[in-house]
Order: C-alpha cells, then sequence, then structure tokens
C-alpha cells in the first residue's frame, strides 16, 4: 500500500479509518527506514508482524516473484514445494554470484540487500560485543571449521611457500580437520599445566617459528572459547610474536561472541600486534539453526579477498536466520541474554562446587575460561575403572545434554596425528573431569535440573562402587595357602590386607 492507493481506500472506506491504518502502516515502514539509513541492529526489537512486512517487500524485488516474469535459465528461483517456498519466504536466489559471495546479483535486488544488511548489523554486533576496531565480516553459509578452512586457502595465495600452521592443541577435531583439508600439516604446540588451566607455550611457539622459518609457516591458528580446564590463548602474546615475526593470525572465536573476555582478547591482539581474522559460529552466538558463520577481520581488503575466495552462490538461509533473530531482539535483548548468560555462570559455578564438595571433589580453578566449567572425578575414578565413562552414559540417557565426562588416557587418530589424553587438551592432565558450559541461552532451570539429575547418577555409581567391593570375599593372609595354585586362583577378585 502507498499513498495513492490509500487515497483510493478514502472512497471506500471513512478516511478517518483509513489515515489510522496509514500511520500504522508509517510506524513499520519508518523502523525499515532507519535500518536502511543506518545499516545497525535496533535498539528495541522489531514485532514479527514488522519482521514480516518487510522480508516480504524484499521477496518481491527478486525476478523470481516478478507477476509477469519469463524464465529461460537454468536457475531461476523455480521451488517445487509451497511449504519450501514459504520456509524461505521466497527468497530462492541465494545470495552472491559465481565469483563472490558477496557480490550483487542482478535477478535478485531483494536478496542482495538482504545479504549486505545482515553483514552490516552483524558486524554492529561484533562491535557492541566488544570488537570495537572490527572494519569487515561477512556471514558465510558454512560451518566454523569450513570457514576456517577458507581463510587458509586465501593465505595460501599470499604464502605460496608456507606448508605449516602453528596451532596451540584444542581437542576438537573440526579446528584440526579444517587444517588438513586447506592442504597443511598442523604443528602441534602442547599447552603447559599452571594450577589447574592448560595455557599457551609461548616458548613452543617461539621455538616453532624459529625451528620451521617463519616464510614456511602459513599462520598461527589460536583459540578462545574452549572447554575447561583449557583457557582461551593468550591472544595479546600471541599477536605480538605474529607482528614481530610477520605471520599471519587467525582465531577460532567458536562461540566467543557471547563472552565479554574473548572479544575483549581479540580486540587487545589487534592493538598491540597481528590478528588477520576471527571466526565465529551463528547457533552457538545467536541460538540460530546451525550451518552458518561469520568471518570478520580488521583489514576490509583481506575480509573482501576471503569472500571472492568462496566458490559459487550461496544459501541466504544463514543470514536470514541471523538477520530475523537480531531484528526480533534488538541490541538491548541480546545484551540482556548476554547479561544473563554470565550471571547463570556463576549461578553454575556455585553448584557445581557444592555437588563436588558433597562427592568428594572439588571444582577445578580456570578462572581464564569465562563459559565453561570442569569438576573433579578422582574419587569416582578411584572406586571403578568405568564409572567415569559410564557417569557420561548415565547423563545422555537422562536427557542432560552438552554435559561432556573425559576419562585419562583416552587416545584419538585424526588424519595420521595421534593426541594422546584426547578430549583432556593434554597428554598427561593428572585427573578426570566432567565439563559443563554456561552458553547464551542457557536457564537456571537448565542448570538445577542438571545438578539434581548429576548428584543423582553420582549416588548410583557410588552405591554400585560400594555393593561391588562388599561382594567381594575378604581373605586374611594367614589364611591363605601360597603354594597351592588353586588358592590364588580363587582369591584373583578378592580384596586382600594385610593381618598383623
Amino acid at each position: 500500500m502507498n499513498s495513492e492507493n490509500f487515497t483510493l481506500s478514502e472512497k471506500i472506506v471513512s478516511s478517518s479509518y483509513i489515515r489510522q491504518g496509514c500511520q500504522a502502516r508509517r510506524s513499520h515502514e519508518q523502523l525499515i527506514r532507519h535500518l536502511l539509513e543506518q545499516g545497525k541492529c535496533p535498539e528495541e526489537g522489531w514485532s514479527e508482524s514488522t519482521i514480516e512486512l518487510f522480508l516480504n517487500e524484499l521477496a518481491v524485488m527478486d525476478s523470481n516473484n516478478f507477476l509477469g516474469n519469463c524464465g529461460v535459465g537454468e536457475r531461476e528461483g523455480r521451488v517445487a514445494s509451497s511449504l519450501v517456498a514459504r520456509r524461505h519466504y521466497r527468497l530462492i536466489h541465494g545470495i552472491g554470484r559465481s565469483g563472490d559471495i558477496a557480490a550483487i546479483q542482478p535477478k535478485a535486488a531483494g536478496s542482495s540487500l538482504l545479504n549486505k544488511l545482515t553483514n552490516s548489523v552483524v558486524l554492529d554486533i561484533l562491535k557492541l560485543s566488544g570488537v570495537r576496531s572490527a572494519a569487515s565480516c561477512f556471514v558465510v553459509p558454512m560451518a566454523t571449521g569450513m570457514s576456517l578452512t577458507l581463510c587458509f586457502l586465501t593465505l595460501r595465495h599470499r604464502r605460496p611457500k608456507a606448508r605449516y600452521i602453528i596451532w596451540p592443541r584444542i581437542d576438537q577435531k573440526s579446528c584440526f580437520k579444517a587444517m588438513i583439508t586447506a592442504g597443511f600439516e598442523p604443528v602441534v604446540v602442547e599447552n603447559v599445566l599452571e594450577g589447574d588451566e592448560l595455557r599457551t607455550d609461548l616458548e613452543a611457539v617461539e621455538r616453532k617459528i624459529c625451528e620451521l622459518g617463519a616464510d614456511n609457516i602459513l599462520c598461527v591458528h589460536s583459540t578462545t572459547s574452549c572447554f575447561a580446564p583449557r583457557v582461551p590463548d593468550r591472544l595479546e602474546e600471541l599477536a605480538t610474536i605474529c607482528a614481530k615475526h610477520s605471520i599471519p593470525h587467525i582465531v577460532n572465536n567458536a562461540y566467543g561472541v557471547q563472552s565479554s573476555k574473548c572479544m575483549h582478547l581479540i580486540q587487545q591482539g589487534a592493538r598491540v600486534g597481528r590478528i588477520d581474522t576471527f571466526v565465529q559460529s551463528l547457533d552457538k552466538n545467536f541460538m540460530v539453526p546451525v550451518g552458518g558463520a561469520i568471518i570478520a577481520g580488521f583489514d576490509e581488503s583481506f575480509i573482501q579477498e576471503i569472500s571472492k575466495m568462496y566458490p559459487g552462490r550461496a544459501s541466504a538461509s544463514p543470514s536470514l536466520d541471523v538477520l530475523i533473530t537480531l531484528l526480533t531482539l534488538g541490541t538491548s535483548g541480546y545484551k540482556k541474554l548476554l547479561s544473563e548468560r554470565k550471571e547463570i555462570y556463576s549461578f553454575l559455578a556455585e553448584e557445581l562446587k557444592s555437588l563436588a564438595s558433597a562427592h568428594g571433589e572439588r571444582l577445578l580453578h580456570t578462572p581464564h575460561n569465562p563459559i565453561s566449567l570442569a569438576m573433579s572425578l578422582d574419587r569416582l575414578q578411584n572406586e571403578s575403572d568405568k564409572a567415569v565413562t559410564q557417569l557420561g552414559s548415565m547423563l545422555f540417557t537422562r536427557q542432560v545434554s552438552g554435559a561432556r565426562v573425559i576419562p585419562l588416557g583416552k587416545e584419538q587418530t585424526i588424519s595420521g596425528h595421534t593426541f594422546r589424553g584426547f578430549m583432556s587438551h593434554s597428554e598427561t592432565y593428572p585427573c578426570p573431569y566432567l565439563n559443563a558450559a554456561s552458553a547464551v541461552g542457557i536457564t537456571r532451570e537448565d542448570v538445577t535440573l542438571c545438578i539434581k539429575r548429576l548428584d543423582k547418577c553420582l549416588k548410583t555409581l557410588r552405591k554400585e562402587g560400594n555393593a561391588a567391593k562388599s561382594s567381594s570375599p575378604v581373605i586374611h593372609t594367614a589364611d591363605l595357602k601360597l603354594d597351592c595354585k588353586s588358592s590364588l586362583a580363587e582369591s584373583k577378585n578378592a580384596l586382600f590386607y594385610i593381618d598383623y
């Protein structure tokens, strides 16, 4: 409805009513105008009716929705199912062109506008979350691992002699495979144990650079968000080392946007040294379906270079999902979620500490990890070798998702590289443990229910362990006939104590 149509409507319905409807329409349009003018996330979230109006306006700008369109090409935005069309708000053409994911599509002005606005709104959120000097970003329809691969492949053209990527160890498969898929050899730098925390071994990083030669190193691949007791890498120091040796620096910031501490580390690293790009997941930070990531950095030309490296067009679904979400929340809504997450982190820490104490365990001291916590399982391990792994399966079957139980001594081979102590980020971490995280969207009810079920599982395992011990026969050494083979065989599963 434009002004001319509203005027015509006054001939059919009372003009006072039409003017009221026109004013209501203008209130929606004013919000849309502010978005187009500023390219920033609105302070207050939009209603669903405003968002749907905006998306429908974008959709009618794409050629597949033109009333008189006659398509004779191989890609004309044809969709067989009306359900699929509605799911995508009839924005069918995707984003980008064959040579650049950020390019404008002549057939799809609406989808192109969606893409540009999403990147602009997301950049605003990254700045709001703490990386204020970020210069550019774009949403890519791949999860974090493949997005990192895209960054590595782009750097290959800048550093054709490079073979290695220096990588402070984090036991997460996708970031390791991202380097392998890009055709590079990861140089794994083991972490150092400081108290309970696993931290970056800066001296080992320097040694590897000197040993391999800076020209042979594609980049340093560091990490912010991670499972305790590993903590975010020392980004400021790594950024300084990278600047000193003129080596690119790629940061895996998978779920770090929700943490002011992780974002501050990136901001400070870029200020004092070198960080080329930082990559983050859409689903983990913005509560949207899996399948998208944000590639961001401080040099707009390099970010554009990465976007041009993406082959072909791309799905608009991740861009559409995150734009709808951020328009719904507004900056005030997103900041509220981040604040609630931080509060629940403290609540989770208190509850885990109390539970650990009740079961003879302890909450590991990992103050540098702002999202993940870890509770020791030493006593549980002492009671039974299988109890630790059994706890993990018990939690899963009781619908406690996300908790990770880490036994000692596990080995995992990934693309020919064997990790000892896999999942613990260390070859020799001193104790088994359980992880829990306070991620964006978590509620106090989630924590309370998790603690209740975890407590019940630990009590059950302890009871089973005690029952197993009491059922074993106790044999006094005075009663043993050491020259009799049968008596030794019978005592195989017995518990022994010395009878003085």
